[in-house]
């Protein structure tokens, strides 16, 4: 029966299935490669020799298909071998017929070879193959009996005959393997030449028909061997091709990949996936040394120690992490492998398997840096952040714990947030994170902790002058507006300063001190810088409190309403009023809007108190002539209410009241978010009729565009412009002459804030402004009084002082100034509460952060607000306390005077 051809096999070497199977069909030649010293220590075969192996010797398949073995060359030589061991047995020489027979077999089997070629042509047909089956295999076989036959006649004993003719019907059983009917035909037609010539007659039919049953009988068990042979070896392939398959799925799905080194550490194999990730051909990586698959890198180096130290141990290793020598990006592999020693314990190399870790790695890379940094601005993380502070507080120097610590918190972020939308929020946020890298540099670390806070880790810096102009410089790159796709924004900051270790020794301390730095610079009103103190932990106890007495006294209707006139400056007649809310607490007694109004937007209570204030202000006004107009102050987050003008119209219909004589007092930072949200809710009040007011104009982030943009009635100068204005070298002046002629091209009132002398009132008048507010007309006033005014006249009448400053000594006093780290002689002229006048300092613009050293112990800073010549005038950052005679208490120090300076 015709068994289909075998197809070949490529079983990578690491599999000892593959190299079992092949080794079974290549039996017969295996023995003659071993024995000429060409066979591998590690038991396989050099290619060059199989390719020869594979054209001499037929595959078992082939056996099922041709009578002729290619190898049935072997015949001749083991027939010479045979002939003359006979001859030389035999007491009589060879006779002509002997030598005749014994020839022809050989020469007939020497040209086998060329009969087996032509049995394999396809021109060759049966009729052809049967008859070079009987030249090529019986004709010899026969004359080979015929020889010795006539052998035995010249005198070779008979015994000898038939063990010679035993011998080569035996090697023609290794030959002819696998070929039944070639082999029988063999046997039959040597035995049939040896009896036909030795036992004539009956007795040699006899003998030939019981050689013929023998054989029949030999030849069917020889059959079965060779069925139950090939079925074990059709088994044992299709289990190799089975596992080849499986290999081969298992390296094309890039779960790992086979290698293999001889004793010299020289590649013999490798996974062609493998290869690809070098660059070459699996083929041009045979014979290359194994640690050249792996490239440089610090990290590998442990790693690469390893694995030389394993190879030349010959000991087994495992899960090695690598770097491949990738020539285009970077790839990591862990290698497993060990030694393989053959059946004489002689060391044959390595064998191993590996796996493809990029994935892996580029993964963990992105859990670490997600773990250590912020996702949104690619800024350190709050758990980095802290570890970087651990490492500065630990160093082993002194000196080297040297820091400060800087938190920032935006101001009126939440607003962004939810007007425009968090992405929206989020764009802001990494604007801001790429604003503070840039101001920062190099000089330390940023980070954002979360939300719209930040930290930045200065190392090394602790000089109060540098940390403030720091601060000031991110404040103001910060406050600077920002595009928002298309929107317009802007917000602030505040900033808050602990240094190590003045201000604490360990992380914990520091971050809680920080803490309560930028509480404090969030209730100086936001948009500036506070250095840690002792005493803000006091403030911050304060604040809390506060806050749960805020919430008790809104449900206890504690806060009031107070009213401050607006006075027409042309006829000093009182045109309208402007609503304060008031707080009058149990125990702190009257408190003013600066001190709970930024605790009730961060507490979430400026939307209730701004609703009760819009009620209460409206049923006043109702009660009051028809000619007054009320103004009512509404914070941006209300602002950002879309139901404001719907809120604004049920008060106003509720009390009856004409909507042009309410008053909404609105400041900048309502165009913190320019979004079309706002401008919807600008046209709306404008349609509900009510009359618009800029408060604080200046003082923001002033832009000619809001006036543009929103219809506001009224620009309200605010008291920071007022005050100084009249001093020597003011510019606050000029500020108010352009407000006003603005003002007044564009249709618009000005209200001057804060006026309480005669000389500014003087000065305000003189500039223009439309109507004047202040102590110099009136003092804010309850409800019944207004009532009590407006019942009667209305005229207004200045009185207060001709002049107001704060209360300044002449000094006359050396005293040291620092300036970026510079130290200066100076002499202090006079000094307040609020401010210094310094001479002897040239060069120093408006805006310079200087420090004071009365003292070792005794300083406090400040910035420039004047400069002429080498005089100038310092704001301080936080105003002393005066005892009244001359001397002075450091800020948050209840006993640290400055001695009398008058």
């Amino acid at each position: 029966m015709s068994a289909p051809r075998a197809k070949s096999l490529r079983i990578p070497r690491p599999i000892d299935a593959g190299r079992e199977a092949q080794g079974t069909a290549d039996s017969p030649d295996e023995s003659d490669l071993r024995d000429s010293g060409e066979r591998r220590a590690d038991g396989r075969f050099k290619p060059e020799r199989i390719a020869a192996l594979v054209t001499r010797t037929d595959t078992a398949k082939e056996a099922q298909r041709y009578y002729l073995p290619k190898q049935a060359r072997g015949m001749a030589v083991s027939l010479l071998v045979a002939f003359c061991l006979a001859a030389l047995v035999s007491p009589e020489l060879p006779t002509l017929p002997s030598l005749i027979g014994g020839v022809a077999s050989v020469a007939l089997f020497a040209c086998s070879g060329w009969f087996a070629a032509l049995e394999r042509r396809e021109q060759t047909g049966p009729q052809l193959r049967l008859l070079l089956l009987v030249v090529a295999a019986m004709l010899p076989m026969a004359c080979a009996g015929y020889a010795l036959g006539v052998a035995i006649a010249g005198g070779l004993p008979w015994q000898w005959a038939v063990a010679t003719l035993v011998c080569i019907n035996a090697t023609a059983a290794v030959l002819f393997s696998g070929r039944i009917a070639s082999l029988f035909s063999a046997k039959i037609a040597s035995w049939a030449g040896l009896v036909v010539v030795a036992a004539p007659g009956l007795l040699a039919f006899a003998t030939l028909a019981g050689a013929a049953v023998t054989l029949a009988l030999i030849a069917r068990v020889e059959w079965r061997a060779a069925e139950r042979g090939r079925v074990h070896r059709e088994a044992r392939e299709r289990i190799a091709a089975r596992a080849e398959d499986i290999l081969k799925s298992f390296e094309e799905s890039g779960q790992g990949w086979f290698w293999e080194t001889d004793r010299r550490g020289l590649i013999t194999y490798i996974s062609p996936k493998a290869a690809k990730v070098l660059g070459r051909s699996a083929e041009a990586l045979r014979g290359v040394p194994l640690d050249a698959i792996i490239g440089p890198g610090q990290e590998t180096a442990e790693s690469e120690r390893s694995l030389a130290f394993h190879l030349s141990a010959r000991s087994a290793f495992k899960d090695l992490e690598l770097r491949a020598a990738a020539p285009e990006e970077e790839r990591w592999w862990s290698l497993t492998g060990r030694p393989v020693y053959d059946s004489y314990n002689n060391f044959c190399g390595f064998r191993g398997h590996g796996t493809d870790l990029t994935e892996q790695r580029r993964s963990e890379r992105q859990v670490s840096r997600m773990a250590l940094y912020d996702s949104l601005t690619g800024l350190a993380n709050r758990v980095q952040m802290g570890q970087i502070l651990e490492q500065v507080l630990a160093a082993p120097v002194k000196r080297e714990r040297v820091c400060a610590v800087l938190l920032l918190d935006l101001d009126r972020f939440k607003q962004v947030n939810d007007t425009l939308g968090h992405p929206a929020g989020d764009a802001l946020l990494r604007q801001v994170a790429k604003r503070l890298e840039r101001v920062i540099g190099t000089t330390g670390r940023c980070g954002r902790l979360g939300g719209d806070e930040f930290k930045v880790i200065l190392p090394g810096e602790w000089q109060r002058e540098r940390l403030a102009a720091t601060a000031q410089a991110i404040i103001e790159v910060l406050s600077q507006p920002y595009a928002i796709y298309t929107h317009s924004v802007s917000v602030g900051a505040s900033v808050g300063i602990a240094r190590a270790p003045a201000d604490g020794t360990t992380s914990d301390m520091l971050v809680r001190n920080v803490d309560l730095a930028l509480y404090a610079a969030k209730d100086a009103g936001r948009g500036c810088f506070r250095f840690y103190e002792p005493g803000l932990h006091a403030a911050v106890e304060e604040r809390a409190e506060l806050e749960r007495d805020l919430r008790d006294a809104i449900a206890r209707g504690e806060l009031e309403l107070s009213y401050q006139p607006i006075v027409y400056a042309a006829s000093e007649t009182v045109m309208g009023f402007e609503a304060l809310m008031r707080w009058n607490h149990p125990r702190r007694g009257l408190l003013s809007p600066a001190r709970f109004v930024p605790i009730a937007e961060e507490a979430g209570l400026i939307d209730r108190l701004g609703q009760w204030a819009l009620q209460t202000a409206c049923a006043d006004l109702a009660r009051w002539p028809s000619s007054i107009r009320c103004s009512v102050n509404v914070s941006a987050l209300q602002f950002a209410n879309p139901e404001l003008p719907t809120i604004v119209a049920n008060a106003l219909a509720h009390n009856g009241i004409a909507p042009s004589r309410l008053e909404l007092e609105i400041t900048e930072s309502v165009f913190v978010s320019d979004t079309p949200g706002t401008e919807a809710t600008f046209r709306a009040l404008k349609q509900l009729g009510v009359r618009l007011a800029l408060d604080d104009f200046g003082t923001g982030y002033s832009s000619l565009g809001y006036l543009r943009k929103a219809p506001f009635d009224r620009i309200k100068i605010d008291r920071s412009f007022v005050r100084g204005a009249t001093e020597q070298g003011s510019r606050n002046g000029a500020i108010i002459a352009a407000i006003t002629s603005l003002a007044e091209v564009l249709q618009m009132d000005t209200t001057a804030e804060g006026v309480e002398t005669h000389d500014e009132l003087e000065l305000v008048r003189l500039l223009g402004c439309s109507h004047v507010q202040g102590h110099i007309y009136f003092a804010p006033m309850s409800a019944a009084d207004v009532g009590a005014l407006v019942a009667g006249d209305l005229t207004a009448v200045a009185n207060g002082p001709q002049s107001v400053r704060a209360p300044r000594y002449c000094v006359l006093r050396k005293v040291v100034v620092v300036h970026k780290g510079r130290r200066q002689n100076a002499t202090l002229r006079n000094i307040s509460e609020g401010g210094a006048m310094i001479e002897g300092l040239w060069n120093l613009t408006e805006g310079s952060v200087l420090r004071i050293d009365f003292s070792p112990s005794q300083s406090v800073t400040g910035q420039v607000r004047w400069s002429s010549e080498n005089r100038l005038g310092l704001e301080f950052h936080l105003p002393l306390r005066s005892k009244g005679d001359g001397s002075f208490a450091l800020p948050n120090e209840a006993s640290a005077f400055i001695g009398k300076v008058g």
